[in-house]
């Protein structure tokens, strides 16, 4: 069994333990940071108001680590009216997928009903999501239409395509290059494509050659406003099997 990047609430990693499976665990350590935080606000007593979608998974994952404690808001308007039982021990946690933009305006609502509210000792947003954002940002005043790579139930792919909408642009969400319609494309000069931060790679390059196949397509540039450094190591279950498989 393999728990995925957006992490599982401990029941599950109960079950899997109690069923024997081998597990192997690829929670995003920005994930487990978050799950880490949630439980040591829940033992200072803190109710803790989690911005993020209920039915996402990783907020299913996080709100298992402190279920009695934490309050799921995705608005300003719910965080208006969340009902917590000591206002002088609130602290907030988000959804790591989020964009910046979205939390702004319900954190200064938390802000302005808690005034001691606790904020995370670092931010929560996941820098490739993030950087993402930014990009689109930056690219959408050079093209005409920009297409997201991304699954439909991934939180970040649907916020860079709200991003861009935010920004005035035509923008599709896709999930493999044979989803692009050809009418969105009429007229169209410059086409934008980015993906969403778990993408594969070889779903950006079929995209890309879709386009110059099926498009006309016949110059393709590169757009990049960060240079991202950082790399997590492979899971440990992983790397284990990775070992005895070698020998």
């Amino acid at each position: 069994m393999i728990f995925s990047a957006h992490g599982v609430p401990p029941q599950v990693r109960e079950e899997a333990r109690a069923k024997r499976f081998n597990v192997i665990d690829a929670t995003c350590p920005l994930v487990t940071k978050v799950h880490l935080e949630a439980i040591a606000l829940a033992k200072e007593g803190c109710t803790i108001i989690l911005i993020g979608h209920e039915e996402h998974v990783e907020t299913i994952g996080t709100v298992g680590e402190a279920p009695g404690r934490i309050r799921v808001v995705g608005t300003p308007e719910e965080a208006a009216v969340v009902e917590v039982p000591d206002p002088g021990k609130v602290a907030y946690l988000t959804q790591t997928t989020l964009s910046l933009d979205d939390i702004e305006a319900v954190v200064a609502a938390l802000k302005k009903r808690f005034p001691g509210l606790k904020t995370p000792r670092k931010d929560d947003i996941c820098y490739a999501t993030q950087n993402r954002q930014n990009a689109v940002k930056a690219i959408v005043p050079q093209v005409d239409v920009l297409l997201v790579l991304g699954a439909p139930n991934s939180s970040n792919s649907v916020r860079l395509r709200e991003v861009a909408q935010a920004k005035g642009a035509r923008s599709y969400l896709i999930e493999r290059a044979a989803d692009i319609r050809p009418e969105w494309l009429a007229g169209v000069k410059t086409l934008g494509l980015t993906a969403s931060a778990s993408c594969p790679e070889v779903l950006v390059r079929e995209a890309i050659e879709f386009c110059r196949r099926e498009f006309g397509v016949t110059e393709v540039e590169e757009f990049e406003t960060v240079e991202e450094d950082v790399r997590f190591s492979l899971p440990y279950e992983l790397e284990k099997l990775i070992r005895q498989n070698s020998k």
